[in-house]
């Protein structure tokens, strides 16, 4: 039990590990282009609100974070992102359960297009606090990234750094792991494909990019910020979550209180932070709680893309929090009763 738990953790952390490095280098090497470029439309800031909180992870959070904190995007786009948002847990989702998760994912847009315009509509006039923007997402203007030099490739393995030589040997051993069948499915369908070609592109990565995109966006930011306490969550959950169903036998007291776990999910999505969430994504993939308790779960947590708000402006915060609590709930019981 406890070898295929591990090793069922280790295939999740690693592949949401690879997703991040991915993503922090499209944002890098597009120098933040993609937050760029709002119309003046309110529903186009909503498009691209939710466009960026439909993306796995905390940096399509933090961005449109800082746009509403910079009066780029309204208060209603900043709760359709959050709406939206999975956080980390989106990519736990991709690999777990990946249809549902991509049908959940399309679900959540449309309800945070839907909530972020009656947001606006019932705010009209009022004025919210602003919070200063998340430095995860800095792009460092002073040191453009070169992220194919030949002669700096070459230099940089010459001058191999602790970190780089750390990053490369996870993938390798990840790699290795995926091509042997050790971690992830046994056979060669299009999950294992996925993964292994994500493997080459994360060596790529780490393999070409100059040593300060590695330091600083690579090694600081997502490996000691994200990757160990990615870990820690997914292992933690899976361990909760085997031992209510296999070892205390809660399963049939789980099923026989839906309502009371749908609300336990919402309230335990108020939490600003990536983890708790995966407790009820392992018994939606069990079979324990059906869609609704997950849907409504998602629509209340947004990982840890809302810290910058609660760091700033508690009273923003919490009023984003209650509205989606409240959404949450809504849709959570009337997707109960049509039997989702």
């Amino acid at each position: 039990m406890f070898v295929d738990i591990l090793s069922h953790t280790l295939m999740i952390s690693a592949f949401v590990f690879l997703m991040m490095l991915i993503i922090e280098y499209v944002n890098v090497v597009s120098r933040g282009a993609w937050q760029k470029g709002l119309g003046d439309q309110l529903w186009v800031q909503y498009l691209v609100a939710v466009l960026l909180g439909a993306t796995p992870g905390c940096l399509g959070a933090f961005a449109v974070v800082a746009m509403y904190s910079h009066g780029v995007v309204s208060f209603g786009a900043l709760v359709a992102a959050m709406i939206t948002t999975c956080g980390d847990e989106a990519y736990v989702m991709l690999a777990l359960i990946p249809e549902k998760a991509l049908f959940l994912i399309g679900i959540l847009a449309v309800t945070g297009l839907a909530a972020g315009w009656l947001t606006d509509v019932a705010i009209k006039g009022t004025k919210l606090a602003g919070v200063v923007q998340c430095e995860c997402l800095e792009i460092h203007e002073e040191e453009p990234c070169d992220c194919f030099s030949a002669f700096g490739i070459v230099r940089q393995w010459r001058e191999l750094s602790l970190a780089r030589a750390a990053l490369m040997s996870l993938l390798i051993l990840f790699a290795v792991g995926v091509l042997t069948g050790s971690l992830g499915t046994q056979t060669w369908d299009w999950k294992r494909i996925t993964i292994a070609f994500s493997v080459a592109v994360g060596v790529f990565v780490v393999a070409t990019v100059p040593e300060h995109f590695l330091q600083e966006h690579l090694w600081r930011h997502i490996a000691r910020q994200h990757l160990l306490r990615i870990f820690l969550w997914t292992f933690g959950a899976l361990i909760v979550t085997h031992l209510l169903i296999e070892n205390l036998h809660f399963e049939s007291l789980i099923k026989d209180n839906v309502l009371i776990i749908l609300l336990v999910a919402c309230v335990v999505g108020i939490i600003p932070e990536s983890g708790p969430h995966l407790i009820f994504v392992t018994l939606f993939d069990r079979g324990t709680v059906p869609f609704s308790t997950l849907f409504a779960s998602s629509v209340v947590q947004d990982g840890h893309g809302m810290l910058p708000l609660l760091a700033q402006s508690g009273r923003v915060f919490l009023l984003v929090k209650a509205i989606n609590l409240v959404v949450g709930l809504i849709l959570g019981f009337i997707g109960y009763l049509v039997g989702w």
